[in-house]
Parts: C-alpha cells; structure tokens; sequence
C-alpha cells in the first residue's frame, strides 16, 4: 500500500515572492485560489515572508486584508504563513513584543501555522517567537534551514547531516514547543544525499509520530531529486507550487511531483484532472504579469552562489526598477565571497539579503569598501550566532565601517533595551503621523517603519510596483491607467477633454509631433565653494535627516536612501552648513544625481 504524501501548495506565497518578487495583487489571484481550493487542495501557504511587506511596499493593499480574503475564500483550509524567527516578517529583528504581536494578530486574521525558521540556525532565536506562537493557539512548524556550501569551500562541520541532526537536538532541549518539523533549503543547493541522510537522522531523533516537511526550489535544477530523497528518507510532505509559478525558482509543481511517483510506494492522494483544471485557471489570472525569464529556467550556476529563488526575483526586480540589470551577473559572481566569508548562515531571507546586499556593494564600490549594514551586523553577531566564524578580516573592517564591536548578546538582549524599537516607539510613529494606534497599525509601523507609515496615511498614493508584460501595460494607455514619475505614483483617467488625476481633473489638450515648450529655468549656479553631495547609486530617498540651512560636521547624516532593501547614510563630506536638498521622500534618484549642496 502507498504511503499518502502531504503537500502544501506554496503557489500564492512563495511562488509569488520566487517569480514575481511577491508583487502581486489579490484581487488577480484570489479566483485561482478559489479555484484549488475547489480541486480539493487544504493546505496553503497564505502569507508571511517578503508577501507581508510587498502588501505595503509594492501593492497599495493591507497584508491583514489579504489574509482575511483568504480565509473566506478557504473556510476549514490550514493556511500557514512563513516567519523568520525574530526577524518575523521583516529584514530587521524585532524586540520580543512585536514578536509576541505577530503571532496574535496573525491568529485574528485566519491563520492557522506558522511555520517558524532562523536563518542562522540559532535556536536561541527561536525560543521566544516559538512559544509565541504556540501560546497564540497557532501550529508551530519549527525549522531548520539547509543550503549547499560552494564547491571548494571547508565546511568546517557546518551544512552536514550531523550539523542538522544537532540542530533538531537543541530544539528539542530548549524545549521548544513544536507540532510539525520542517527542513527548508530555499537555494535549492542541498545534494539530495545530505536531504537523504538528514532526514533519515531526524526520523531516527523524533520517532515516528512527528511530521517531517520538506521545501525546495528548482532554482539549482536538482529540486524534484530531493524531493524524492527526503521522501525516501521519511518525510511525510513537501511543498509544492502551482503553474505559472512552479519550477524554475519556485517549487516543482504538483503535476510534475504527482508524475515522478507514479508506481512508486507514495500517493500525492490528488485528482490530476481537477488540479490541471485549477492551474488553467491560474495561468489565466497572471497572464498580465510580466514573467522574469530568470524565474523560468534552472540555472546550474547557483550552486556557486546559493541565491534563493525568493531573493532572485526580488532582487532582479528591483534591480530592473533602477536600470542596473547589467550588474546581475557581476553580482551573482560575488555571492561566493560574501557567503564563503559571511559565517556559513543559510541563504534565506534575511541572511541572503545580506548576502546579495554585501555582493551588490562590492560590485558598485569595490571588494569591502561598503560594508552592507546587514551584513556588517550579522558578522558582528547582532543577528545571533553564525554557524561557524565569519573572516576575521571581514569583522575588522565591518566594525571599523559601522562604529561597532563584535557582540555576543542575544537578538532579544539587544533589542529589548533599544528605544527605537517595540510597540512604544511605534505608538509614537503612529501618534506623530496622526493615525489609529491598532494593533495591526502598530505592527505594519514596527515592521515596515516609514513605508508602513506612508501606506498608512494615504494607500492611494503608496507606490504601485506591479510589473505588466508589455502587451498589457501598453493597453493600459486606452483607460484608466497608474503612472510613476520619479517613482511617484498617479492614477489617470481621460474623461472628454478632462485628464482625471489622483481624483482631480485637469483640462488638457493633444498635438502631433512635439510642441516647442518654454525653456527650463536654468538652475542658478553653485556659489564659489559650494559642495555637490550626489547619490553614489540609483535608490529611494527614505527621509530627510537635515534641512537647509542646518549646520553640520564631516560625516553628519544628511538624509537616507534606499537601495536593494539597505538603507544607505548619505554624510556630509566637509564641515559646512547644508545650503539646499532638490529631493524629497519618496524620490527615486540615479547614480550622480544631486542631492544636496552644501
């Protein structure tokens, strides 16, 4: 008799954030989850991970209504969301109140597990936000996180079996309250021989009774093998995705899986035609998204850079949002220092933002001339302990960069003595920007800070980063349409000879062929000494720290910039007084733009 295999469709949490960069909106995917749901699928990933801040960065909706619809559209559904530890939601750590208000809040908005993973493979920053959400009345999945080293680097004892196997045994002596187990390997680089042998030792260490889960991508090629190696080995389920977003840097999809085990000893227990059916109606509702041809395919040269099919996307995202595809390559090629140097943390989110981020600024200004704040501070040990030591040279020169001594105190240690950080301060960002202190506002401020806020005060005018395919955004031109200028969003409408923006109508009028317009006001030019402080990449403007006429010394923050998920100090380069700043927040910049003079 064949034994059931469990499967959680990962295609409306993970396959978003692996194909699209989690930039999706629910009013395009719902009906497909209606859909599976209908084909007899009850078991979701519905939320969580980089989809929980997307909400707000990229889509103009709330992550809290999305979970909601989704509990509609699936009543007796176990939806289960992904969380980092005490990281939660979010690429910062968290105090162990936000922690707590996590699980809370995800419990009332109808979830039902959370699966719960650090990405350093530090227990101890898994206590808390376990028994948080075990305490919530949530199903804990705790999690170990998996990845193949680079060909050529000593493991030094980390990334093995035993490595694993030590890792579960620390779980269960801190006690940790758990109902299912999970071994996570979001680069897809595990050799399916170390997924075959972990698992095996795990069964051996839990017995018989404890669900063992396994996830995958293909982003390496090699997803579907250990798939078939943890099976063998006695996992009881896997995670699997849906088409259009399966394979590539996704999960295998559930025809491909229910494929490879035919007339084997395990049942995926589905009906093939009504999950077929169910995937026709989602590659329907996505076929406006532009579909990145990186997502598509499995590229061998991950194995050498275990880059996560969730951070890949993200990344190439965001980096076609800043014209700098041309540097992907480039970037990819130094994930190999930054992760043979880095501490041998698992290339998950947040520790392979840190990794792309510390690659991305050793492309853009030279091997370790900027130390990425993450990644500074994860080599540091203010995101607990790395597996094994990072490069000493590389600790010396993030401590000197970032003013700060390597720690040995705990995540929660840390933060729960920082004054900016926990429910306090984000009451106070609230109350400062005049809006509701509620439970769910205080949670969107602490884990999305200023985005969080701007959503908040007006999601109209939050930024729309929803990527068409060029067919559909060249129809947008015939009705109503959304658009960016200087990474501000405007939504037009032609009524008669009315254009209808942002709600106001301005009267407008249309000639062939260019118009001669009047001639640009030419900038006065700077004063004899004046000083040019310009954007050393394309980014965001985050938030103006000093204003004209405010005097400041060499090395003062002027203002902050976003770029690639990092936030970036621009300082003043002299002593002087800050004489104008031509940007504003929300401002997307180039790299040589000005953006202040002093």
């Amino acid at each position: 008799m064949s034994k059931k295999i469990k499967f959680m469709c990962t295609a409306f949490r993970d396959g978003f954030q692996s194909v699209y960069g989690a930039r999706v909106l629910s009013k395009d995917f719902m009906p497909a989850v209606k859909a599976a749901y209908d084909a007899g699928i009850r078991w979701f990933e519905a939320g969580g991970g980089a989809r929980f801040q997307s909400c707000y960065f990229y889509c103009r909706e709330d992550a809290f209504d999305v979970m909601d619809a989704f509990r509609k559209t699936c009543p007796d559904a176990d939806l289960q969301t992904l969380s980092r530890g005490v990281n939660v939601v979010g690429l910062d750590s968290q105090p162990s109140d936000i922690i707590k208000l996590h699980a809370d809040m995800f419990k009332k908005h109808g979830m039902t597990t959370i699966r719960n993973f650090d990405a350093l493979n530090d227990v101890n920053n898994l206590k808390w936000s376990g028994q948080c959400i075990h305490d919530a009345g949530l199903k804990h999945e705790v999690t170990v996180t998996m990845m193949g080293l680079p060909p050529g680097v000593d493991n030094k004892g980390a990334h093995t079996p035993e490595f694993y196997a030590e890792r579960i045994k620390q779980i269960q002596k801190a006690k940790i309250p758990f109902d299912r187990v999970c071994f996570k390997d979001a680069s897809g680089t595990t050799p399916p021989r170390v997924v075959f042998e972990t698992i095996k030792a795990a069964r051996k260490l839990l017995g018989d009774k404890v669900h063992i889960q396994f996830h995958s991508h293909e982003t390496a090629g090699n997803g579907l093998t250990c798939y078939l190696a943890a099976l063998e080995g006695g996992a009881d389920g896997i995670d699997l995705s849906l088409a259009p977003v399966s394979g590539g840097t996704c999960q295998p999809d559930v025809i491909t899986m229910w494929h490879a085990l035919r007339g084997s000893n395990f049942d995926l227990d589905i009906d093939i035609e009504k999950i077929r059916a169910a995937e026709d109606v989602f590659k329907d509702c996505m076929k406006d998204y532009f579909l990145p041809p990186e997502a598509i395919h499995a590229n061998p040269v991950i194995i050498w850079s275990p880059m996560p099919g969730g951070a890949l996307t993200a990344n190439t995202q965001m980096l076609r949002d800043n014209n700098l595809m041309d540097k992907y390559d480039q970037m990819i090629d130094e994930m190999y220092d930054s992760v043979r140097c880095g501490g041998f943390g698992t290339s998950v989110t947040p520790v392979s933002q840190f990794y792309f981020q510390q690659a991305f600024n050793n492309v853009m200004f030279g091997k370790w001339k900027k130390i990425a704040p993450g990644y500074g501070k994860m080599v540091l040990g203010y995101f607990g302990k790395t597996p094994v030591a990072p490069d000493p040279e590389v600790v010396k020169i993030a401590s000197e960069q970032l003013g700060l001594a390597p720690t040995t105190e705990t995540v929660l240690e840390i933060n729960d003595k920082d004054p900016k950080k926990g429910r306090k301060a984000a009451e106070q960002m609230l109350t400062e920007a005049g809006l509701p202190v509620t439970d769910e506002n205080v949670f969107i401020a602490a884990s999305c800070l200023e985005k969080g806020i701007a959503y908040l005060k007006d999601p109209a005018k939050a930024p729309l980063g929803i990527r068409l395919n060029e067919k559909q955004a060249a129809a947008g031109k015939d009705g109503p349409c959304t658009v960016t200028l200087n990474g501000k969003a405007y939504g037009v409408e032609i009524k008669g000879d009315q254009a209808i923006v942002n709600g106001k109508p301005y009267a407008f009028t249309v000639a062939d062929g260019l118009v001669a317009a009047p001639a640009a006001t030419a900038a006065a030019p700077a004063s004899a000494g004046d000083t040019q402080v310009t954007a050393p990449v394309p980014g965001l403007i985050l938030r103006i720290t000093a204003q004209p006429g405010t005097p400041v010394k060499k090395d003062d923050e002027i203002l902050v910039m976003e770029a690639m998920k990092m936030e970036m100090p621009i300082k003043a380069p002299k002593d002087g007084v800050v004489a104008s700043i031509p940007v504003a927040t929300g401002d997307k910049v180039n790299t040589g733009d000005v953006l202040a003079t002093m």
